[in-house]
């Protein structure tokens, strides 16, 4: 059994760490806001974006003609995954679920013989994955989000990437993320960013908001520059825009992870403290009685 004086060192060290997750829970929780704030609206944006393209490409009938970022190198051999993590700890499953998600997916690749390449954005990822795909890393991005997301971050990295697409290095690109939920729940999110993946839930939600009815005929526009045109400049925006959100969300996620994982590190330091002070009570009352119980038997004796 642990004397008095390391039952009172331990309590003293655990009420420090109290007040240290406590800390860091109320700074993860007054960053919380403004973060899941800048991801909701970047979100219509974006989704918006891509119905764009959605539109143009369905003008177009097909691919063919269409700028290189949306219809693609015609393989998929070399494939980038992008590793959106954070640069520091103490954030829960966080980091974790990501880097388990890019694990399962570069296993999965090289099974079917793919190359794969990874960019990582976040210190964490890097330190996680580089033991056991050290020589797939091409690259690190530190220090972003530190204050908040800017968009000439994430232009810095999608300009990164559309030139080794230029440069041929790989063939298809995918961004790994965090997309925030609630403070609790952040869902691993991977999205094909290169060549574009366009979904039809886009069209759909379009004609609900004007109620068109989408199986009967559909409006015919005509498009001044013409559709190519307007892609070669649109799908590097989009480009731009699809990384920036997913910057913002694994911003909001990380700060949601860190406020959920500091407030549950803060109850379990209370209920230690509460387990050890009982321990010290119940160790000094026995120290206590045993002292009385030798000057009794001492007294007795004479």
């Amino acid at each position: 059994m642990a004397n008095l004086k390391e039952l009172k060192t331990r309590i003293a060290s655990v009420k420090s760490t109290q007040k240290i997750t406590s800390a860091m829970k109320m700074v993860a929780a007054s960053r919380l806001r403004r973060a899941q704030e800048a991801a909701e609206a970047a979100r219509p944006y974006a989704e918006r974006m891509e119905r764009m393209i959605s539109s143009i490409l369905g003008n177009m009938g097909s691919t063919d003609g269409a700028p290189k970022l949306l219809a693609g190198t015609g393989d998929d051999t070399t494939q980038l995954i992008i590793v959106v993590t954070s640069d520091r700890g103490l954030c829960g499953g966080f980091n974790a679920n990501i880097v388990r998600e890019v694990r399962n997916r570069v296993l999965a690749l090289q099974e079917d013989k793919k190359t794969v390449k990874l960019l990582c954005v976040g210190r964490k990822g890097r330190d996680q994955l580089k033991t056991e795909f050290g020589d797939l890393i091409i690259d690190t991005y530190e220090g972003i989000g530190r204050a908040r997301v800017a968009f000439e971050e994430a232009q810095e990295v999608a300009g990164r990437v559309v030139a080794m697409f230029d440069e041929g290095e790989f063939d298809v690109c995918t961004v790994v993320y965090n997309k925030f939920v609630s403070a609790i729940t952040q869902v691993v999110t991977p999205q094909q960013i290169i060549p574009v993946k366009i979904s039809d839930a886009g069209d759909k939600d379009e004609a609900e908001e004007t109620q068109v009815d989408t199986d009967g005929p559909k409006a015919i526009y005509e498009y001044e520059p013409s559709e190519e045109e307007i892609l070669a400049d649109l799908l590097p925006s989009n480009l731009n825009v699809q990384i920036f959100r997913a910057l913002l969300e694994s911003s909001a996620s990380e700060h949601g992870a860190r406020m959920s994982a500091m407030d549950n590190a803060t109850r379990n330091a209370g209920e230690m403290i509460d387990g050890l002070t009982l321990t010290f009570n119940r160790t000094r009352q026995a120290k206590i009685t045993s002292e009385l119980i030798e000057i009794i038997s001492g007294a007795e004796a004479l």
